[in-house]
This record gives C-alpha cells, structure tokens and sequence, in this order.
C-alpha cells in the first residue's frame, strides 16, 4: 500500500515537474519560431506553431542591414573585459581584506559592502557628467568601468566567503617554502578559487550583457553600441519587419543559455561551499 501511494506521488511530482519545463521553455520555442517567421504569420496566422516557410535570411538581415553582427561583437568586448576587470580586482580585494593584516581593513570592506545598497540607475546623472569631464563617452571604457565598479560589491561578498574555507595552513607551508604575497596569492589561492570565479563570471555576465539604461545614455555613437541597444534601433518609424528582431533577440539570449550551462556546475559548487560554509 505504501509503495503505491509512493509511486503515485512520484508521478505525480514527475508530472507538474514536466508540466512546468514547458511552461519554462515555452518562451524560448516561441522566440525561435518568431525569428523564422514574416509578418503575417506573427500577427494572427500562424502565431504559436511552427513556421510554414523557414526564413532563415532573417538571421542574414539582423547581422548585416540590422549591424547586430558589429552590436554583439561590442557586448563580447564590453561583457569580457568588464568580466576580466571585476574579477581581477575582486580577488586581489578580497585576499587582502580577509588573509592581510592591515589597519582600516574592516573599514574598506564596509565601504565595499554599501555597493550592494546602491542601485546602479540611481548613479546614472553623477556617472555620466564624471565620463563626459572625462571626454570618455562613445567609448567601451564608458560601459566597462562603470560595469566592473557596479559589480564589484557583490563580486567580493562571494570571493570573501569561498576564500574562508580555504586553510591558512596551505599559506603557511607556501610562506616556509619561500613564496611571497604574489606567489601565494596565484599559486595557492587563485588555483583553489575556481568555482568562485565562475559564480562571479556568470553574474557580472548577466548584468553587463542585459544592461540597458546605462548603453543607451552613454553610447551614442553607433559603432559602439552593444545588443541591447542596437536591437531598439531594428523598430522603423512605420513599418517594421519583426522577424529579423526575433532573430536579433535570439543572437542576443542563447549566448546567456550556453554560458549558464558551461559554468552551472561550477556556480552550484561555489553556493554550496560558501553556505556550508556559512
């Protein structure tokens, strides 16, 4: 008896579980049929199901006439250095916050914490009128920099609580051995901080490569736009064809799936640690 009302609520449970993966995916279906689609089969003929005619020159269009082959090749440069900036920084941040001996230590890291209480939209006007004295607008450096300082705060929160777990005891063998601060630093704590540094490389992903507001008040200039902007400027005045946007939109969003699925693993490793941890 136990074993059959075992086997129901399994099912059960395997049922509203398939049920929500489709809710989840269905978004991702319906944006990739939509890029294959015209106009008519969009707006009322054909709005859910598959596309009677494939259009794949409208991938074709988005990168050439729609210039989304030169917005993501921007989002790469912009997303990639501002990830390589962040985590630099953070963990150099974090080693000598939490391992060094220093006074105002404990001042610097509560500095560093009231980033998390500053909303990155709320600096738009005094970020702005800072790069324009600065004549640095209409420039990836206008992207990056704010970006890589925005997220600095939650990057060095992680790092901070995945370097406690790891053993003053191995710094001190590396200190005998002969190795300096450096040497510690990239032989022994960068090595061991792997998972850390996809956790922190999957969110500042996420938050540099969706960033809007602050790619469409500091890039003017069309030869620097990233995706999320470039994408806006595929709408016409009048008339619009919004198959080579579903594939802009497509261009733009799978890139974030396949990341997440490459570093998942790691990310799930890294939060467990620093909860076990905790």
């Amino acid at each position: 008896m136990k074993t059959k009302k075992f086997k129901l609520g399994r099912f059960i449970i395997t049922i509203v579980l398939v049920f929500w993966a489709i809710i989840q995916l269905f978004p991702l279906y319906w944006m990739f049929t939509f890029s294959l689609k015209d106009n008519s089969e969009i707006f009322g003929a054909n709005i859910i199901g598959l596309p009677h005619n494939w259009i794949w020159e409208n991938y074709t269009t988005a990168l050439t006439k729609g210039n989304v082959g030169l917005y993501f090749f921007n989002s790469i440069v912009v997303t990639g250095l501002t990830i390589a900036l962040t985590t630099i920084a953070a963990l150099m941040a974090t080693y000598a916050l939490t391992r060094m001996v220093w006074k105002g230590r404990k001042a610097a890291n509560n500095i560093f914490m009231l980033g998390l209480t500053v909303p990155i939209h709320a600096a738009i006007l005094p970020v702005f009128i800072i790069l324009r004295n600065l004549r640095m607008t209409n420039s990836y450096q206008s992207l990056i920099i704010p970006y890589s300082a925005f997220a600095l705060a939650m990057a060095i929160m992680i790092s901070s609580s995945f370097i406690e777990s790891i053993p003053k005891e191995l710094e001190e063998a590396a200190c005998i051995d002969g190795c300096g601060v450096y040497g510690i630093f990239g032989r022994i704590i960068l090595p061991l901080m792997k998972p850390a540094l996809a956790t922190i490389s999957i969110f500042v992903f996420l938050q540099a490569w969706n960033e809007l507001m602050f790619a469409v008040i500091f890039i003017s200039d069309s030869k620097y736009r990233t995706l999320s902007v470039g994408i806006q400027t595929l709408s016409g005045s009048y008339t619009t064809d919004w198959g080579p946007i579903g594939a802009a939109l497509v261009i733009a969003t799978f890139p974030t799936l396949i990341v997440y699925s490459l570093m998942s693993g790691r990310i799930q490793e890294s939060l467990v640690m620093g909860a076990v941890k905790g």
